[in-house]
C-alpha cells in the first residue's frame, strides 16, 4: 500500500473520517478508472448528508454503486473481503493498474486499502440508521445479512421473487383445470414418438411443453441446437389448442419479445419457418391454431413503450400490458431492472414464459435472473409428484436422478432441454462447450488432443505474426506450429471471403436496384461466415485495439483501401436502437458504394431488413449516428448472434472478465468451426475455464425452499 493512502485512508477506517479526505480518495480512483464518477458522486452525497458516517459505510456506499456497473445487484461483504480484486473486477477489462511513480504514490487499488478491514468492523461502521435499514425504512441503502444493496435494486429483487411467487401459487389451479387425457392427446399429435439411438433418452422438448402448460411462470433453457424455438411454438400451439377447444373458446393474446433488436429479428425469423412446418393434422382445428401464433417479434423496450428521458414504460401495474401469454427469448440477457418492469406490467393472469441458456454470459446491466433462476436446473429437483405427472401427461420416464421431493415450487417449472441437434456426439463444438461448462481443464485439455475438424487452435500467438494474419485474412489456425491443422481447414473463411464476394459480384453502374440488393444480401452472408471474437474491450487485445490491427492486415493484402472513417467494405456495429431508420442495438451492415449520376458512386450502408425477407437497408453513412467497426466483437456483443467459423480471441494475461461463461459463449457463436487464438497460451484458457461469473444477489435466496 503507498505511503499516501495509508497516511489518507487508515485514519478513516478507523474513526469516522473526514469528508474532504474520502472525497480525494474516491476521486483518485475515479482518475484511475478503477470506479465510475457516479459512484463517488452518490458516496460524496452521503458522506455530505450524514457527516458523522463512518468511512467504511461510505467506502461500502461507493463499491455497492460501483457494483451495480459491474452487473451485480448488491454489494456481497464476505466475497469482497475474502478476494477484493476478483469480487470488485479491478483493475476494469484492459486497464492494468499504473505503476508508474506518481500513480504508486497517489493511489492503490481498492483491494490494498481492504486488506487490513475485518467483517465485524464493516458491519459495525454500516450501522448507522440515518444511511442504512431494512425493509420497512427508506435509507438509502439495505442490509441484508452481509449484502448491501442500493435500496432501489433491493426492491427490484423483492418485486420480482414476489411475482414470480404469485404465478408459482397461481400454478396450482391452472394444473387442476387441465384435462390431463386432451393434453396427452395433443402433446403425441405435436411431438410423435421418435426412436432415439439408445431408446430410452426422454423427449425433454415435450416434457417442457407439459410443465408449461400447467404453471403460469415457466423457464424453458437449454444450449444452442436444443430447440428453444421449436419448442415454445409448439408450447404456443398447444396452448391455443387448448384455449379454442370447447363452446366459446377464444385465442389466447400471446406476445414475443426480446430483450436486443437482434434477439428480436433472429427470432422473428426462425419462429416464422418453425410455425409454417407445425404438425397440427391432428388438431381439429388445426390451421385456427396455426393462424392464431404470432410470428411478429419486438424488444422489450418497445412492448413495454419507452418514454424518452425517463426510466419508466408506458405499461406498468397501472396501465398493464394487453396480453394472456409473454414469451422472452434471450432471457439471460434480461437484467433484474427490465425483469422487474416486465413482471409490473402483466396481467396477473397472463403467463410469462423465459427462453435461454442458463449457462450464457449474463447482462451487462445488473442481475443474472435466468441464471440465478435457473441455478439447479441441470439436476432436476423434481418432486415424485410432479414426476408422477408428467409420466401420465406425456408418457416419457425421467431419469431417477432428477427427482427430488426437497425440490421447491420454482424447481418444477423449470425445464432443461438436455439433447443438441445442432452439435453431434462427434462435435468438437459441443464437446468443447461442455468440457468448458464442466469446469474443468482436463475435460478441456482432452477434447484438444481429440484434433476434432471443426476446432482449431492457435497457442502463445503474437498479434503480429504470420499465423494471427492467416487466421484473421482466411480462416487458417496452423501458421505458427500450434495450431492444429485438419482436413476441414480449407472449408473456414476468413475476412477475404465477404471483400471478395463484395469486389468480384459487384455490379455494373446501369444494373437496376434489385442487382444491387442481391449483392448486399450475399455480401452480408458472405461476412456472416466469419467473426472475430474478443473477450475484452480495452487493451492490445481487445476489440478497439484490434480492429485497427485487423484494418492495416486488409490493407496490406489489399482487400480494403481504409483512407479515411468510411471506406468500402467497412463493417459496423449499430450501438444503439435508433427506431427512426428501423435499425437495433447488434445490427451488422457492410458499407458498399451504389451508383451516383454521372457514372460516379455514392457510400452507403446496407443492413439486412431483419424480418426473413431479402430487403435491404440503405443508409447513409452520416445518418449513422451510433456505430464502430467491426473487424472484431466482443462476446458479450456477439449474443444472440452465430457464425458459420467463429474464432475467439483470449488475450496474453489472465482477467477478471475472463469467465467460463464467457468463453462457453464464444464457443457457441460457432456453427460449424471454431478456432480459439489464446495469446497466453492454454494456461489463460484453464484459469479462464476455472473462474465463473459469480453474481452479487439475493434472488435465488428468494426460492430456497430446500
Amino acid at each position: 500500500m503507498s505511503t499516501v493512502v495509508s497516511e489518507t485512508f487508515l485514519p478513516l477506517v478507523r474513526g469516522a473520517g473526514d469528508r474532504e479526505q474520502i472525497g480525494r480518495l474516491l476521486l483518485e480512483w475515479v482518475e484511475h478508472g478503477w470506479l465510475r464518477e457516479v459512484d463517488a458522486a452518490f458516496a460524496r452525497f452521503l458522506a455530505r448528508e450524514v457527516p458523522d458516517a463512518h468511512a467504511l459505510l461510505i467506502l461500502a456506499a461507493a463499491l455497492a454503486s460501483h457494483q451495480l456497473g459491474r452487473g451485480h445487484a448488491c454489494l456481497d461483504l464476505v466475497a469482497t473481503l475474502r478476494d477484493p480484486a476478483f469480487a470488485l473486477s479491478l483493475p476494469p477489462d484492459g486497464l492494468a493498474a499504473r505503476a508508474d511513480d506518481d500513480a504508486g504514490e497517489s493511489a492503490a487499488l481498492p483491494s490494498k486499502v481492504l486488506a487490513d478491514v475485518t467483517l465485524e468492523r464493516w458491519l459495525a461502521a454500516l450501522a448507522n440508521a440515518s444511511l442504512v435499514g431494512d425493509a420497512q425504512g427508506n435509507t438509502p441503502l439495505v442490509l441484508v445479512g452481509t449484502r448491501l444493496y442500493l435500496r432501489r435494486y433491493w426492491q427490484y429483487e423483492q418485486n420480482v421473487c414476489r411475482a414470480i411467487g404469485q404465478r408459482l401459487d397461481a400454478s396450482v389451479q391452472l394444473e387442476s383445470a387441465l384435462d390431463v387425457g386432451s393434453l396427452r392427446h395433443a402433446l403425441n399429435t405435436l411431438f410423435p414418438k421418435q426412436a432415439t439411438q439408445d431408446g430410452t433418452r426422454a423427449d425433454w422438448q415435450k416434457l417442457a411443453c407439459a410443465l408449461a402448460a400447467r404453471s403460469a411462470f415457466s423457464i424453458v433453457t437449454g444450449g444452442p441446437g436444443t430447440g428453444k424455438t421449436t419448442t415454445v411454438v409448439k408450447l404456443l400451439a398447444l396452448l391455443q389448442s387448448l384455449a379454442l377447444t370447447g363452446d366459446g373458446g377464444r385465442p389466447l393474446r400471446i406476445r414475443l419479445a426480446a430483450p436486443t433488436g437482434k434477439a428480436a429479428a433472429r427470432l422473428n425469423e426462425s419462429i416464422a419457418n418453425a410455425v409454417e412446418r407445425l404438425p397440427l393434422d391432428g388438431f381439429a382445428n388445426g390451421e385456427t391454431v396455426r393462424a392464431a401464433i404470432p410470428v411478429a417479434v419486438t424488444t422489450l423496450h418497445r412492448l413495454l413503450g419507452t418514454r424518452p428521458d425517463t426510466r419508466r414504460f408506458r405499461h406498468h401495474a397501472g396501465n398493464p400490458l394487453a396480453l394472456d401469454v409473454l414469451v422472452i427469448d434471450e432471457g439471460s440477457m434480461v437484467d433484474l431492472e427490465m425483469m422487474n418492469a416486465v413482471l409490473d406490467a402483466l396481467p396477473e393472469q397472463a403467463r410469462l414464459i423465459l427462453l435461454g441458456d442458463k449457462d450464457q454470459l449474463a447482462s451487462v446491466e445488473a442481475g443474472a435472473v435466468l441464471g440465478e433462476l435457473c441455478r439447479r436446473a441441470s439436476d432436476g429437483y423434481y418432486t415424485r409428484a410432479t414426476q408422477a405427472w408428467l409420466e401420465q401427461a406425456t408418457g416419457e420416464t425421467i431419469e431417477s436422478r432428477l427427482v427430488d421431493d426437497s425440490g421447491g415450487a420454482l424447481d418444477q417449472a423449470i425445464a432443461m432441454l438436455r439433447f443438441s441437434h445442432r452439435f453431434t456426439a462427434e462435435s468438437g463444438i459441443g464437446q468443447l462447450a461442455e468440457a468448458v461448462n464442466s469446469g474443468e481443464p482436463g475435460r478441456v485439455a482432452d477434447v484438444w488432443a481429440s484434433n476434432h475438424a471443426d476446432l482449431a487452435l492457435l497457442e502463445g500467438t503474437d498479434k503480429g505474426d504470420a499465423a494471427f494474419k492467416a487466421l484473421i485474412v482466411d480462416g487458417v489456425a496452423n501458421g505458427n506450429g500450434n495450431g492444429r491443422a485438419n482436413s476441414a481447414a480449407t472449408a473456414r473463411r476468413g475476412y477475404r471471403h465477404y471483400l471478395q464476394t463484395l469486389r468480384d459480384q459487384q455490379p455494373v453502374h446501369a444494373s437496376a436496384q434489385s442487382a444491387f440488393d442481391a449483392w448486399a444480401n450475399d455480401v452480408l452472408a458472405a461476412h456472416g461466415e466469419f467473426q472475430l471474437l474478443c473477450a475484452l474491450r480495452r487493451g492490445a487485445w481487445g476489440v478497439e485495439g484490434l480492429n485497427r490491427r485487423v484494418a492495416r492486415m486488409l490493407q496490406e493484402e489489399q482487400l480494403i483501401a481504409a483512407t479515411g472513417e468510411w471506406y468500402v467494405g467497412r463493417p459496423v456495429l449499430v450501438t444503439r436502437n435508433d427506431y427512426e431508420l428501423g435499425l437495433m442495438n447488434g445490427d451488422i451492415g457492410i458499407t458498399l458504394a451504389l451508383p451516383a449520376a454521372a457514372d460516379g458512386w455514392n457510400l452507403r450502408v446496407a443492413f439486412a431488413a431483419g424480418d426473413g425477407s431479402q430487403r435491404i437497408k440503405w443508409v447513409l453513412p452520416s445518418r449513422l449516428q451510433a456505430v464502430e467497426t467491426v473487424f472484431a466483437l466482443t462476446v458479450h456483443k456477439s449474443q444472440g448472434s452465430e457464425f458459420t467459423h467463429a474464432a475467439l480471441v483470449l488475450p496474453d494475461t489472465m482477467s477478471t472478465v475472463l469467465t467460463r461463461e464467457l468463453v462457453y459463449t464464444g464457443i457457441t457463436r460457432a456453427r460449424r468451426f471454431l478456432t480459439v487464438a489464446s495469446a497466453g497460451g492454454r494456461l489463460v484458457i484453464e484459469r479462464a475455464v476455472r473462474a465463473r461469473v459469480l453474481r452479487a444477489s439475493g434472488l435465488s435466496a428468494g426460492f430456497d425452499e430446500s
